[in-house]
């Protein structure tokens, strides 16, 4: 086994002790669509709901109920019509709603036992009637008025998980069917949860169905790992079109992402839009920095910063496989207790994913060196962040351009602009130390 292997397999381990250890007696809401309650990979999703909360996290479920309402109102001969992503039918029809979204709640309560887990069912809502918008009636179909977190923190810290049915109750007790994933994002907000789950069937935001805008980075395989919320703002701007799209979960995704951006804005941390149907989806989120879905976050989850001394082995270790595949010159600690001032570092959770390092040399020229992205976070858009985090910081200081020597990635760098230059160009003091037998590429980037 080489080097590197041996590296992935620690740093995934440590992955999942640092997020352990950051996660403790932290709360999580998970939506789960009922269809998902339905398919056989649902045990393998309680199997990790009880490895979350074994982990110390306390866990709150809000089953969807839309599937089995459909199912018991047909069966009844009960129609229904859907405005604005609202059920709306006749008072006669709450009964069996009703019936239906306990019947939901009842299924994941009793697939919870079968792990040794003890749920509670309660009425913890208080809602009122849509009533009359815009001219249509909604019925049965309720807005949410209160959510009783005293009570829900009680069940909680007596180690129990709460699930919430899709219904509410007025002041008088009338039942009323509410959105599950808009309960979802107000309870993760009320109760300052550290993040919410989407679990979805078949969920992909990718460009396959939307249109991503090109300052979003993506994976390989073309879907979108993360995005902030001044991000989400410009994905939604470019898919406006396809709010009312029915079809391969267009409609619910958009849902999602407009609670994710309602519940970052408010307190969550993160959000996270995950297919249901993969096995591994909640543990792969919220242990790793691998991820298995989509996430939404507010503006602490990854930064920017300057490097401190501290940080050197952790950079040391981040370049060591560039090093190896010879992108980068090796560098020593001795080398960055030097130069330590001239790094950023983009930092995670705690853990260092990329640096680079900006060296000036007068007031003319300035080098961009030392460019290394974590593998694992190389699709989500670290790389141009850092590059122009420096660029700005050339401008700031009226340095008129700055170079860069590669031997294998000119392709990257080029396309942030920056353009073929000759060696002898360079400042004298960069010339020195040149090793020619590497027959680097100069690619320069005027800035004035």
């Amino acid at each position: 086994m080489n080097e590197i292997s041996i590296k992935e397999r620690a740093d995934r381990i440590r992955d999942v002790i640092r997020y352990i250890s950051k996660f403790k007696n932290s709360t999580v809401v998970i939506y789960i669509d009922d269809r998902i309650i339905d398919s056989s990979l649902f045990s393998n999703h309680i199997h990790d709901i009880f490895l979350m909360k074994e982990a110390g996290l306390k866990v709150i479920l809000v089953p969807g109920a839309h599937k089995r309402i459909n199912e018991v109102l047909s069966a009844n001969n009960i129609n229904w019509t859907i405005k604005n992503k609202t059920r709306i039918t006749e008072p006669d029809a709450m009964t069996l709603i009703k019936m239906a979204a306990f019947e939901v709640a009842n299924n994941v309560m009793t697939s919870l036992a079968s792990v040794h887990i003890t749920a509670v069912i309660g009425n913890w809502v208080r809602a009122r009637g849509k009533g009359v918008i815009s001219g249509i009636d909604y019925g049965t179909a309720g807005e949410i008025d209160k959510i009783d977190e005293d009570s829900i923190n009680t069940v909680l810290n007596n180690g129990f998980i709460p699930i919430f049915p899709c219904i509410g109750w007025s002041l008088n007790g009338k039942p009323y069917n509410i959105s599950s994933m808009h309960l979802s994002s107000q309870i993760a907000t009320k109760m300052n949860a550290e993040k919410l789950f989407f679990l979805i069937p078949d969920i992909e935001i990718s460009d396959k169905n939307f249109t991503i805008p090109k300052s979003i980075g993506i994976s390989p395989e073309g879907h979108i790992p993360a995005m902030n919320i001044e991000e989400l703002d410009l994905f939604m701007s470019e898919n406006i079109d396809k709010k009312t799209i029915d079809t391969n979960n267009i409609s619910d995704i958009i849902s999602a992402l407009e609670l994710s951006k309602y519940a970052c804005s408010n307190g969550v941390s993160r959000t996270h839009l995950l297919n249901g149907f993969f096995n591994g989806a909640l543990p792969c989120e919220i242990f790793s920095n691998l991820g298995a879905g989509t996430m939404i976050y507010s503006y602490d989850y990854g930064k920017i910063r300057s490097m401190h001394r501290e940080d050197i082995s952790q950079v040391l270790s981040l370049i060591r496989p560039f090093v190896i595949k010879e992108i980068l010159l090796p560098r020593t600690e001795k080398d960055l207790e030097k130069t330590f001032n001239d790094y950023i570092v983009y930092e995670i959770d705690g853990s260092i994913r990329a640096c680079a390092a900006l060296h000036i040399y007068d007031r003319n020229q300035a080098e961009i060196a030392a460019v290394a992205v974590d593998e694992n976070c190389s699709h989500i858009g670290i790389g141009p962040k850092l590059i122009e985090y420096l660029i700005q910081k050339a401008k700031i200081i009226n340095i008129k351009s700055i170079f860069l020597l590669t031997t294998k990635t000119a392709d990257w760098f080029e396309n942030l602009g920056f353009k073929s230059d000759s060696i002898d160009t360079l400042p004298q003091k960069r010339k020195e130390i040149l090793d020619k037998k590497r027959g680097s590429k100069v690619l320069r980037l005027i800035l004035n």
